[in-house]
Parts: C-alpha cells; structure tokens; sequence
C-alpha cells in the first residue's frame, strides 16, 4: 500500500542562484479551473500568477483574487522581510535571502530563517473548492517575543490582463479574526481569516507596478498595481513554536463568499481539509498502481498521476467534467482534451471522469462538430473551427471501450451523435469539410492543431486532404464498422466499411512521397505539401491505422531521425528553410514558430506507440524506447520549469528550453499512455474483446 506521497526537495545551493530559482515554478489547482501559482522564490514572474485565481464561470472567466502574502517580523523594533516583489530594475525587500529550502510534496512548502525564527509556509487548495489554504509553523528560538506581520496584496482582474489603482475601488468589512473585500466598479469578493493573532486594517495602501519578467519578454502588459488592505499580527512567544492557519475564499459576488465564512476562521475545519486533500492524493496513487502488473512506483511516475488529475474539472454549464488543456491560460479545448482522455482517465482508471467528459463534448457537438474551444464569458458561444476535434471523439470512445468494455453506455448515450458526425462529414458541414469522392476527407485551411496565425494569415496553410485528417478519419469509420457490428446494423457495418477501404485505397496512392520515404504532409489539387513534418505519426499509431505497414515503418523511421527533439517531435525538419528553432519574442514571433520547428512534448505519445508497434514490443526496443525516447522528459523535465508536471512546448533548438505553459494535459496524458500501455505492456483489459467484432465479422 502506497504510504507517502512523492517530494521535490530545493535546498540553499540552487536559492542562492537567483538566475536560476527564478525559472522554477511551481501550480496546484482545484479541480474548477481555478488555481494557485508562482515561483519557488515567492516572486510572481507573470500576470498568471497568484495565491488564489478562481474560475467565476468554472472552469473558465479566471480571475485572480489574491496575489500573494508577503511576511515581515519585527525584533526589538527592527523590520526584517521575508517577502520579495520584482519591479523594474529591482527586486524589493530581498527577503528571498532568508529563504534556504523549497519542497513540493505534494504541496509547495517555503523554509525560512532570520534572526532565528525558523517559519514553514505551506499552500494547498481544498478540492471543488474556491479557497486557499497557507498553513504556517513559526519557531521563535529567541529569549523575546517576536511580531510576525503577514500583508495579503489583493487584485481582482482577470488573469489575461493587469490592474492599474485608477480602475479598480474596494470596500472592506471586517469578519472574525479578518477581513472581506468587495470590488467595484469590477465584479468581485474575497474574504480572509487567521486561526490565531488580529487582522489590523491599513489605510488604503497600493504596491504599485510590480513587474512581471516572463510577460515582458513575451511583449505584453508586465505593469501591475495590488491593494494592501492590512495585515495579520502574530504574536510569537520566546523558545515556542506557532502553528496556525490563513485562509482565502473567493467569488464573482458576495452571496457565494459568505458562506465560507466559519470554514476559514475554523482551525479544527482547515486541518481537516488538508488531510482530506494528502489523502485524496495518496488515493489518486493508490488506485493507479492498484492491479497494474510490472509498474514499480516512482517519484516521477507518481508525479505524472498527480499531475494528471490537475487537468481534470467540472464543467459549470453542464454539471459534468472536463479537461483544462493547459495551465496557467488555455481552456478546456476539444481536440486537446479528447486526445487527452486516454492518458488521463482511462489509464488512471478513472472511467466515471471519462463518461463525463465524452457527454459534456457530446452536449455541445453541433452540425457534426465538437468545440475546438468554449468561451470564457457565460453566453458566448464555442469555437468549431476544428476538424480533428470530432475525429479524435471517435479515438476517445475506442480507447474508453477498450478500458471498460462498456458498449452500453456508446450505444445508450453515444451512438446517435457518432452516426451524425460521419453522416455530416460524408456530405458535407462547416468550413468546407467534406468527403471527396476518393473517400477522403476535404477541409479549409486553418482547422488542424497546426493553427497559429499571424496578421489574420495561417503560418501553416493546410487547406486540403492534411495526413492526420485521413488517418483520423479512417479510424472513425473503423470504429464505426465495429460498433455497427456489434450493435446488429449489419448494412450501416457494410456501408462505413467500404468507406474505409476506399479510404484506405486512395490514401496510400496519394500520399506516399517516394523519393523521401515519407507521407506528404498535405495534398490539394494544386499540389503536395512536401514539408516534413510529424503529422504523418498520426497515421502509423492509430488502433486501425490507414498508413500500408511497409510505408509505415519507413515513416516512422524518418521522424526518429530527422524530427526527434529530446523532449518531443519538432514539428518542422531543421533543414526545412522555414524552420524556426527558438520560441521566443511576441505573438507574432512566437506564433511563426508554434509548428515551424518547435518541439511538442505529446507526439512523444504516437511516435513512442508506432515505433514500438513497429518493433513488435520486443523486450530490446521497448528498453530503448523508453530510455531513449521517454527517460528525459520523464526523469528531468518534471524537475524544472513547473515542478512535477511537464511543459507544453520547447526550443527546436538545443538545449531545447521548455517555453508555453509550464503544465500541459496532453503533454503528461500521452507520454504517460505510451509508458503504460506500449512500453510497460500493460495493455487495456478488454482490447481483445473489442477488436475481435471485426474478426468475427470478416470470418
């Protein structure tokens, strides 16, 4: 049985480095979209950052509410921080100094030291909560009696912008042992509490211009003004150690605030939650290994099951789950939550989680199109420039019935949306998507996930027949011969499987480039698209795959050799003239370089299961393939950038430095498949079941 969760240790040698402490990062979430975030220094480096970011519409309209605590001790009327805030051209007070531990295990912990007082500072975030908890455990070594002054710095903005004093007014109220503020004329609440010592209300006293380094390097807004209301007194008596609790609840308005008023001015309630919250951790590991055969428990591993659980949150407008893409700024995406599924939920086993997310994609499938993203504001309308997000539902539904074997849940909740998006897509929907009369299917330029644009133009024009489109494409109506079969439509079963051949057939004729032993990355009747690029894994990993197997292992061997980026697959050949190997500058510079070269960490996932299917999971291979392939992300990549997770992009370019969002759903969901399912071999229980309807129908 599992006893302790995992812990990553940052002693006095890497602090003393501002330079390089400055990089790490650390996020715990709630389940709602909502979360908190910094640095291991205790600095904010981007305007994403802060103590208590809640989702007003979960899990989506995330606003930051409280930015962070800054402490100060007083000893014999001299001030010494702990705290430290970045402006620009200086870091002020430099209380980072006293700062010579940080842990992550499995919350982020700070240990301080000055003038012997030996403060603990721990933060956790109370699951399907919006509140935060710091725990303190302050040791006065001293003969005296020390004052510890802890200032909470509060905003309410929403995380994409900044705040300047000039817009934004609070009202205070003073509540047990704290204080509740509203905002106006924003939309806004947050009410604070200690378990020990007084809140004293200050006098209107702004920090102004505090600096965020990450966004300013990315050319944007970096200015940020924070209301200090007060602060909380501690008082700490000679040669004992205090332990108590500060608290934040938080809400678009006050009537979802106050009830959670007892809760966080209650010690007894705070140590309950945090036990309850180690201990839904240990469960998530817990259930994980449980009936797992040759899977030894690992820090990194166990890093990547909790990281995994992060992603997961509910849905507000339809009371179901989904999945965040990516922390700190995106959504809950289509295309990158249906990809991520498999990773997440199923082989984590948490299926229940995985019914949700396929019905909440359901509920908003419309003209036979899933959201590619749902919108942050309550009314707005999704996103459906997409046409992979409602092919990779089909891949999404396959694995969760190779998990569970549950073909009553897709025939009773499933079967008619998955009819009408092929019957859509046969026809004819939005954004030109349709079916050719080779059996392939036609769509618009910019509705790949290769889609970044740059002064209203697509970087990476794909109008056409895209080789992952095909590839997804062919295994929907795989999925649909199979689930035909199964369901007793022997005509439906006969009619998507002559599809599928026909498919097959032309995709094979078409998209094989000879001279380079590779797939065209696009054709259209112009031309072929000759850029190399991985794309083409999507059609040599998939269940059924379209790709003829001597192609695929020709295809698999030139992106080993020409796309393989230490932490990932570069989504460009270097010796392509439009590569780009660093992702660095503005949206624009960055964006020219998205899907021009640099390295994405989830196509690890394909690459990893076609190169081992390839290889015929023989022992050699499946050794090397996580050595070689899976062993840097896994055992160095979680331990920087964003600690105990993985980074959603990196550098073309070596040393491949990790850049986007410090923690990214598929970039944990499909290394993380690949390893269980590929390399530990511990494949889905009931694969055999399923596959074997088509066998027995072709027999």
């Amino acid at each position: 049985m599992r006893r302790c969760t995992p812990q990553i240790y940052l002693g006095p040698d890497l602090l003393s480095n501002f330079d390089r402490a400055i990089q790490f990062e650390w996020i715990i979430t709630n389940g709602l979209g909502g979360y908190a975030s910094s640095t291991i220094l205790n600095i904010n480096t981007r305007k994403y950052h802060g103590l208590l970011i809640v989702a007003f519409n979960p899990p989506v309209g995330r606003h930051l509410l409280l930015s962070k605590m800054d402490e100060e001790l007083e000893i014999n009327e001299n001030y010494y921080p702990l705290n430290s805030n970045e402006f620009k051209d200086v870091i002020h007070p430099e209380g980072y100094g006293n700062l010579n531990g940080f842990a992550l295990g499995p919350f982020p912990t700070f240990y301080y030291q000055s003038c012997g007082i030996y403060m603990r500072k721990e933060i956790l975030m109370p699951h399907l909560r919006n509140m935060v908890i710091i725990k303190y455990e302050v040791f006065n070594s001293l003969g005296d009696a020390v004052t510890l002054r802890i200032y909470p710095l509060i905003n309410m903005r929403h995380f994409y912008e900044t705040t300047n004093k000039r817009d934004l007014q609070f009202s205070q109220e003073k509540i047990s042992r704290g204080v509740m503020l509203e905002a106006y004329p924003k939309e806004g609440c947050i009410a604070l509490s200690a378990t020990h010592g007084d809140y004293i209300p200050g006098k209107d006293v702004w920090i102004e211009r505090m600096y965020f380094r990450i966004d300013s390097s990315r050319g944007e807004s970096c200015f940020d003004d924070n209301y200090q209301p007060g602060f909380f007194k501690i008082e700490l008596a000679p040669n004992k150690t205090e332990d108590f609790y500060i608290a934040a609840a938080g809400g678009r308005k006050r009537e979802e605030v106050q009830p959670l008023y007892p809760e966080i001015s209650e010690e007894n309630y705070l140590r309950m939650l945090h036990a309850e919250e180690i201990n839904r951790r240990k469960d998530l590991l817990r259930n994980f290994y449980e009936g797992k055969t040759k899977i030894r428990e690992e820090d990194w591993l166990d890093w990547l099951i909790l990281s995994a659980d992060s992603f997961i949150v509910k849905r507000k407008s339809v009371n179901k789950k989904s999945i965040i893409a990516g922390y700190h700024w995106f959504e809950d995406w289509g295309r990158d939550s249906l990809i991520s599924l498999p990773g997440l939920t199923l082989v984590t086993r948490k299926f229940r989680e995985a019914e949700e997310i396929l019905l909440t994609f359901k509920e908003y499938c419309k003209d036979g199109l899933m959201p590619n993203r749902f919108p942050d504001k309550i009314g707005d309308e999704p996103v459906y420039d997409s046409v992979d997000a409602a092919l990779w539902f089909f891949n999404a539904v396959l694995q969760y019935l190779k998990y569970t074997g549950n073909f009553s849940f897709v025939y009773k909740d499933l079967w008619d949306i998955l009819q009408d998006i092929i019957e859509r897509h046969a026809r004819g929907t939005r954004f030109n998507i349709r079916m050719d009369e080779d059996g392939l299917l036609l769509h618009g330029s910019r509705l790949t996930w290769m889609d970044a644009l740059v002064n209203g133009k697509p970087v990476t024009p794909r109008r056409g027949k895209a080789v992952e489109i095909q590839a997804l494409w062919y295994n929907a109506l795989k999925v649909m011969e199979m689930l035909s079969s199964k369901f007793g439509y022997k005509n439906q079963a006969q009619k998507y499987g002559s599809i599928a051949e026909k498919a097959r057939k032309s995709f094979n004729e078409k998209f094989w480039y000879s001279r380079g032993n590779y797939l065209f990355d696009v054709i259209s009747e112009e031309k072929e698209d000759l850029s190399l690029r991985p794309n083409q894994i999507i059609a040599t990993y998939l269940d059924f795959c379209i790709s003829d197997f001597p192609k695929r292992e020709k295809v698999i061997d030139v992106v080993w050799r020409k796309l393989w980026g230490v932490y990932g697959l570069r989504s460009l050949s270097s010796d392509d003239p439009k590569y780009i190997g660093k992702y660095l500058g503005d949206f624009a510079h960055r964006d020219m370089a998205y899907h021009n070269g640099t390295v994405w960490a989830w196509l690890l996932g394909p690459f990893v299961t076609a190169f081992l299917k390839a290889k015929r999971y023989k022992a050699y291979w499946k050794k090397f393939a996580f050595e070689r392939f899976l062993q840097p992300l896994f055992c160095e990549e979680i331990y920087r950038a964003g600690l105990g997770t993985l980074s959603e992009i990196f550098d073309g370019n070596p040393p491949h430095f990790p850049r986007g969002c410090i923690s990214q759903a598929w970039s944990v969901a499909e290394p993380l498949r690949a390893f269980v399912e590929d390399v530990l071999f511990n494949r889905p229980p009931c694969e055999r079941q399923v596959f074997s309807i088509l066998n027995k129908r072709k027999t």
